[in-house]
């Protein structure tokens, strides 16, 4: 069995994958537009004018794959009731991803030292994705 995390960035997922690969070195796998679907959509699934817009990709984070579209291309992603959880080498890391992922978005709780690690924050990034920053003990 496998869990992976599929973000819906409603109208903002290449936006997304470019800070992505930017803050965390992202590499696309794969990124499909809804103008290159084998299939016709079905009816009111593509708002028009969003045949450019993200169908499906797949993003490479360290060993995690995540998996993002733009959906229904609303414009309002709406993220609540999860973080993804991001763990890294260490503090000078730390430091940086939080960083970058915090830029535009919102610090939630800041990095610190923890009784259960030497570096962990929370910070929910410009779209609204929450992330938990920790450094292995």
């Amino acid at each position: 069995m496998l869990v992976q995390p599929y973000l819906f960035l409603d109208g903002r997922c290449e936006e997304a994958i470019e800070f992505y690969r930017k803050a965390l070195g992202a590499e696309v796998e794969m990124l499909m537009r809804f103008k290159d679907c084998p299939e016709p959509a079905q009816p009111g699934m593509v708002p028009p004018g969003s045949e450019n817009k993200v169908m499906h990709s797949c993003l490479r984070i360290g060993d995690t794959r995540v998996m993002a579209s733009d959906g229904h291309c609303l414009g309002k992603p709406n993220f609540q009731g999860f973080s993804l959880s991001l763990t890294v080498a260490n503090a000078a890391e730390a430091d940086r991803v939080f960083a970058a992922l915090g830029s535009g978005g919102q610090v939630q709780m800041p990095l610190n030292k923890t009784f259960f690690s030497p570096r962990f924050g929370m910070v929910a990034d410009r779209f609204g994705v929450s992330w938990m920053v920790i450094v292995a003990p």
